[in-house]
């Protein structure tokens, strides 16, 4: 019983990504921007926020995470790869994507081990707070076909009588 995709779906599936993503960064603007200033072109306006640059370079990355999504986690175009190797291919990818973005945008020095320590610390917190949140909401929606399917038959049976 799958719904038909459109492009509305796609757009705010990049809207979710993209809102999270400014809602980190902000965060981290609040906590490290002013000690970051001049470090990183992310935090090149201190505490004050995300600059706008910034900003429409992580909705780009938006909307290339939600591509992968499309490729790696529906039928459209991979039908028999197993979802742990989608998964893998998912998250090598997405972090391909970001690290073609930091080196191209200079979002911290490429050269030193501890942005990239950061980075790698964020991502692994996002992608498990992520993984926790889908898994949850399968169990729900599973519960909820699987309570649908008890009513169904219930109905059925008290016809057939």
């Amino acid at each position: 019983m799958d719904k038909k995709k459109t492009v509305f779906n796609y757009m705010a599936q990049v809207m979710i990504v993209f809102g999270f993503a400014m809602l980190v960064m902000n965060i981290f603007c609040l906590v490290f921007g002013n000690s970051a200033k001049g470090f990183s072109s992310m935090f090149e306006l201190g505490n004050q926020g995300v600059p706008v640059k910034i900003a429409f370079q992580f909705l780009l990355v938006s909307a290339l995470i939600t591509g992968l999504r499309v490729i790696f986690f529906t039928d459209m175009l991979i039908k028999k790869m197993p979802i742990w190797l989608r998964t893998i291919c998912m998250l090598v990818s997405v972090v391909t994507i970001i690290a073609a973005f930091i080196i191209a945008f200079h979002w911290f020095p490429v050269d030193m081990w501890q942005p990239w320590a950061m980075f790698f610390i964020c991502f692994g917190i996002s992608f498990l707070g992520s993984y926790l949140i889908m898994t949850l909401k399968e169990k729900i929606e599973n519960r909820q076909m699987e309570e649908a399917l008890r009513r169904l038959k219930e109905k059925e049976k008290k016809q057939n009588e």
